[in-house]
């Protein structure tokens, strides 16, 4: 029999949420939710691009030279998997192009194509206009100052630990009785 003054949350030795930090992380992730998708959508229809190639395209965009797949990896927090999946097909759309570093050829190194940088210059003036629309029209300056520092200090935190492209990658497990090669 359970006891009815026990929820889910308080199971175990977790310590629940304080009602208001409760509140305040739904609000971010609604927030956030509803701003990607008005981000995605925006993203789609003026340059047939996803949000995060849309992301790539800004990380190179502000390099003066090549970017590598790590550099790439950890700047727009993506799996290995996922950031060579889009890179794909930015390279197959003629927006990005992939090469072996000379210096190592374990290397890949990204570079923007003209063809590139013309469609993310041409995305990025909607791309602002909508997040000043949806983000920044209904805060103050201080507002905005404020929540800079609030989420510099909490993705900061979460930085804290070793980028997903640095840690050690999961092994895949083997049915029983297999043999290793």
């Amino acid at each position: 029999m359970t006891d009815p003054d026990r929820t889910r949350a308080d199971v175990g030795d977790v310590q629940p949420l304080e009602p208001r930090q409760l509140e305040a992380y739904f609000v971010l992730m609604e927030a956030v939710g509803l701003l990607q998708h008005a981000v995605e959508q925006h993203l789609r229809a003026e340059g047939d691009i996803s949000y995060v190639q849309f992301q790539l395209l800004a990380r190179l965009s502000d390099t003066p030279g090549p970017l590598t797949m790590t550099q790439l990896a950890d700047g727009v927090v993506y799996s290995r998997s996922g950031l060579t999946y889009q890179a794909g097909l930015l390279e197959k759309a003629g927006l990005i192009t992939r090469s072996p570093s000379p210096d190592d050829e374990r290397v890949t190194l990204v570079t923007l194509t003209n063809s590139g940088r013309a469609l993310f210059q041409n995305v990025l003036p909607g791309h602002i206009q909508l997040a000043r629309s949806l983000m920044f029209d209904p805060l103050t300056d201080d507002d905005v100052d404020n929540l800079g520092d609030i989420m510099t200090r909490v993705r900061d935190q979460m930085r804290a630990k070793p980028p997903r492209s640095a840690g050690p990658r999961r092994r895949r497990s083997r049915p029983p009785g297999s043999a290793q090669t």
